[in-house]
């Protein structure tokens, strides 16, 4: 497994839309094996292919305590959202040390192909509800910040690339 560089906002990269997966394969397994391992190498509990400069629907979730509970999903679509509404502190592995409250849908429907492209449907609220859609914003080409005022949205952007630039003075 390898590590995967994790793309920062506002890298333009991130607002790509990304294209459904063929067939579940081997160079699929492996890019979800090594997006798996970047996102538990943050840490995080979730992380979408759009993050890491991979342009198809891909998505892992992890949201248990002991991070042993690997969540796929190819391919996802929202199939059903309720009509209440939850407001979450969310962050993003493409956002470091930046969190704010984004209201969402409290309960989702999403159908999807697990790992060996068997497909599923689940229904998830709480914390998996808040992953499952801030990671499909991500197929999308949205980041959550996204959902902030104009003015916390620059101002996060102006922090991220002054962070970059130091990072990469650094080298």
């Amino acid at each position: 497994m390898a590590l995967l560089t994790v793309l920062c906002y506002p890298d333009p990269r991130l607002y790509k839309v990304a294209k459904p997966v063929a067939v579940v394969d081997a160079r699929i397994k492996k890019i979800v094996a090594d997006m798996a391992h970047t996102m538990y190498d943050a840490p995080g509990v979730g992380l979408a292919a759009t993050q890491v400069d991979i342009h198809e629907r891909i998505l892992v979730i992890d949201i248990s305590e002991n991070q042993d509970e690997l969540m796929v999903f190819i391919n996802p679509e929202l199939v059903w959202v309720s009509p209440e509404k939850k407001a979450w502190r969310e962050g993003c592995l493409s956002v470091p040390d930046h969190y704010d409250e984004v209201e969402r849908p409290d309960t989702v429907r999403v159908k999807a192909l697990d790992i060996n492209g068997e497909k599923f449907e689940i229904e998830a609220d709480g914390l998996l509800s808040v992953c499952l859609q801030h990671e499909m914003d991500h197929l999308q080409g949205k980041v959550f910040v996204e959902y902030l005022s104009l003015l916390k949205r620059n101002r996060i952007s102006l922090k991220m690339k002054k962070r970059i630039k130091e990072l990469v003075g650094q080298r």
